[in-house]
């Protein structure tokens, strides 16, 4: 079912693969990269919306915290004072969800892609008629991964797992604007969460997993050099500031006049 709705993104991958492999002459594997870089290239605007989205809530955080604290005991006005505080700053907290969200049907492609039709494409130039592997040929290996298109086993397993969980690790933290402990310890238990399912996603996958975290890491290096994170003014940091600055001059006594 799944299949049938997504046919046609299943093809364009399929195309764009091939076009990677046919024409450009790269690997299979390098053919994964690139179409996951040419997927997160698309996405940049939805991606820009979702940082000024973020910026925005990082910025707004000491307001929404004391919005919290003040109607803790009230949920319903609690969200209704949120959404109102929301509209007023112009600000879309799902916008952050967007690119995640546009990313999934890419993913659920490959997904189908590599188990079915590219599979065929991917393991049928590799083998000659007698099951042999000719020297040089661009089959379903890419590095130390034997087969693409398989679930991967053994040392190669354990390998790709702990390449996706630093990445998935880096890519979580640099995105987390926020400094609540919560978050952050959210942020660092979800790529353990997603092991037990990676687990059976054929190599590729994991692949274009890797690479679309090394890109987040690397996006976020070059957005935090263009567009510094904003300063959130928090009670405490206004004290000190206050402290540190060295006291007004008296006031000047006027010269009465004779």
């Amino acid at each position: 079912m799944t299949a049938n709705i997504l046919q046609p993104l299943i093809d364009v991958a399929n195309g764009v693969l091939k076009f990677f492999h046919d024409d450009v002459g790269v690997s299979w594997g390098m053919a994964i990269i690139l179409l996951t870089v040419c997927t997160r290239a698309l996405l940049i605007p939805l991606t820009y919306k979702q940082i000024k989205s973020m910026r925005a809530l990082q910025a707004f955080q000491p307001q929404m915290k004391e919005l919290q604290e003040k109607y803790k005991n009230d949920r319903q006005r609690l969200s209704q004072e949120m959404m109102k505080f929301y509209q007023e700053n112009k600000i879309n907290p799902l916008a952050s969800c967007v690119p995640l969200l546009a990313q999934l049907p890419v993913f659920i492609t490959l997904f189908q892609a590599l188990r079915g039709p590219l599979r065929e494409d991917i393991c049928g130039q590799t083998a000659d008629p007698c099951g042999m592997v000719p020297p040089g040929d661009w089959g379903q290996s890419f590095l130390f991964i034997p087969d693409l298109t398989d679930k991967a086993t053994g040392g190669v397993l354990i390998a790709l797992i702990v390449i996706y969980i630093v990445t998935q690790l880096f890519s979580g933290l640099v995105m987390a604007t926020s400094t609540d402990r919560n978050q952050r310890l959210l942020m660092m238990a979800l790529p353990f969460i997603f092991v037990p399912f990676i687990i059976g996603f054929p190599a590729g996958l994991i692949l274009y997993w890797i690479t679309t975290n090394v890109w987040t890491i690397g996006q976020q290096a070059v957005v935090n050099k263009v567009i510094p994170p904003p300063v959130v003014a928090t009670p405490e940091g206004a004290a000190a500031v206050a402290a540190s600055k060295p006291p007004p001059p008296p006031p000047k006594k006027k010269k009465r006049k004779r």
